[in-house]
């Protein structure tokens, strides 16, 4: 196996496990997926790089690394730890608030979400006129 394979490799289980903890309901958990989401997507950039070569800077142009994806991933590192410490802090303020880590079930959103999937409220931008006529 080469290195370009193994860092996919990693990658690819990085992403899985980062989405696999977004979805969960817990916010520390889901600081930890975004965390490992962030290092996947470090991860994706510095691997379609290319490969490593001789710096940017020098007389000839054979072998130069591009430094547009390391730049690139410095910004993905600091945007990461902006987001990563704001989630930190609504994390912190909901410990402090309800002594809790989970995200409850609104029943407002729950209410809303019925009341998109009945069938006679639909646009009628949306529906054809033999389907409005039908509905009358």
């Amino acid at each position: 196996m080469t290195v370009t394979l193994v860092l996919v490799i990693a990658m690819a289980v990085l992403f899985s496990c980062g989405v696999y903890l977004l979805l969960e309901r817990s916010l520390t958990r889901m600081l930890l997926g975004f965390l490992l989401l962030g290092n996947a997507l470090n991860l994706l950039l510095l691997t379609m790089s290319g490969a490593a070569g001789k710096p940017p800077i020098g007389k000839t142009s054979e072998g130069i690394t591009d430094p547009l994806p390391q730049a690139f991933a410095l910004t993905a590192i600091v945007i990461t730890f902006a987001v990563s410490a704001f989630l930190l802090a609504l994390i912190h303020r909901s410990w402090k608030l309800s002594r809790a880590d989970e995200v409850e079930v609104d029943e407002a959103d729950r209410a809303i979400g019925r009341h998109r999937d009945d069938p006679a409220d639909e646009d009628p931008e949306t529906t054809t006129d033999a389907e409005q006529e039908a509905t009358r």
